[in-house]
């Protein structure tokens, strides 16, 4: 997968900048003040979903803007329940009594045993998984850019049944930089099969 926190910008079918928020929020509202293009479209390369970017005042401000929301975004207020000094969040878990019987048994009892399991699967490579985001975010950023080229429908088939020498084949006539990017995105999906 892409690296999170990296956005695309394209002008029609050309690309304008690959980079982090800043940069390309930056270099939209320079393309918009410089050429004659009323639509500019920014993606997030992790989701392939398309974003918008407030372009209002000075480079300065479009990044301070943009950061004080990367920064809410991971690191929400603490909530009050729990131990807020230590970002503990209480919250109501639902288990069997077979569940509660077997947690009960685990050193460091039921709270730790459940933290270390979400932390081994947050920290294990499901193959799998990201196969599935790849194929998700390479099929959103597709269908917004690319649903009208010829070859779309049977690249979306072969991204989805892991044929990355047919998806390439159905993807080469299609605008470079587009091509090229649904490619980047799509990558990833073809490892994971």
């Amino acid at each position: 997968m892409p690296d999170s926190n990296r956005y695309s910008a394209f002008a029609g079918s050309r690309l304008v900048l690959t980079g982090g928020p800043s940069d390309v929020a930056i270099a939209v509202r320079n393309t918009l003040m410089r050429e004659q293009t009323d639509t500019i479209l920014i993606f997030d390369n992790q989701t392939g979903r398309q974003v918008d970017f407030d372009l209002r005042g000075t480079d300065e401000e479009i990044t301070a803007r943009l950061e004080s929301q990367d920064e809410m975004q991971h690191h929400p207020a603490p909530r009050s329940p729990g131990r807020p000094k230590l970002g503990v969040v209480s919250r109501e878990v639902t288990l069997l009594p077979r569940h509660w019987d077997w947690l009960s048994e685990q050193p460091g009892g039921a709270s730790a045993t459940l933290r270390r399991l979400v932390d081994a699967a947050r920290k294990s490579k499901d193959h799998g998984q990201l196969a599935r985001q790849a194929q998700q975010a390479s099929d959103r950023f597709m269908m917004a850019m690319l649903g009208n080229q010829p070859g779309y429908e049977e690249a979306a088939r072969a991204l989805y049944a892991c044929d990355r020498a047919r998806f390439f084949a159905m993807s080469d006539s299609w605008p470079a930089d587009l091509r090229d990017h649904a490619r980047l995105l799509a990558e990833p999906a073809f490892g994971g099969c």
